[in-house]
């Protein structure tokens, strides 16, 4: 099942970078600041005409494991693989969308907020998810009460966290990492920056 492969890169670091990228020119160097501060694993979100193209780019750094974020639908999901997508993360979760995914054997980190989403994404034969949005979806005490009842499932919190609180998230048995948008800026890429940003979040401990 896709399971162990995402369990596996979720693992990888504490942090997965939440990419937003206008310019392709600056997917390598990116990547590359990323990966040598110890995050390899690069969620680059589609809301931009830039970001297919910066995931293929981003393949070619060393080290790199590179996946596809804001995949809403199966049309979406077949673009990303066919660009290279080595996982795919969703906002939320639909059938069609997760069967689609897991037809497709891709890893697959469906965003939930609820008891309801994450049945629906055991019943497709999931247990590792998005929980999206963290901070305004009930934070800490909501993530520490849905993961009761569902013992098997392991979540990346995402959404207005920061360096400051990914510590306190990453504490919680039921939390493998955390998507962070502040590793990467929004502005002009400063790599210097970015790396050293990239080395402080692959720093912070887990549980």
């Amino acid at each position: 099942m896709t399971d162990h492969s995402i369990d596996q890169i979720m693992r990888l670091a504490p942090v997965i970078p939440v990419i937003v990228i206008d310019r392709v020119e600056d997917a390598v160097p990116m990547a590359e600041a990323l990966v040598a501060g110890g995050l390899p694993v690069l969620e680059v979100t589609l809301r931009t005409p830039a970001a297919l193209d910066a995931l293929t780019a981003m393949k070619a750094v060393k080290g790199a494991v590179v996946g596809a974020g804001t995949v809403l639908d199966p049309a979406m999901l077949n673009s990303a693989i066919q660009a290279g997508a080595e996982f795919i993360v969703s906002p939320g979760l639909t059938d069609n969308l997760g069967k689609a995914a897991v037809a497709s054997g891709i890893p697959f980190l469906p965003g939930t907020a609820n008891a309801g989403d994450i049945m629906r994404g055991m019943d497709l034969g999931l247990s590792r998810f998005k929980f999206f949005p963290a901070a305004t979806s009930g934070g800490i005490p909501a993530l520490k009460a849905l993961a009761g009842p569902f013992g098997n499932a392991r979540f990346c919190p995402t959404g207005g966290i920061s360096a400051a609180t990914a510590p306190e998230w990453l504490a919680l048995d039921a939390v493998l990492c955390v998507g962070g948008s502040w590793v990467v800026p929004s502005g002009s890429l400063d790599p210097v920056s970015v790396e050293t940003l990239a080395r402080e979040a692959s720093a912070l401990s887990r549980h």
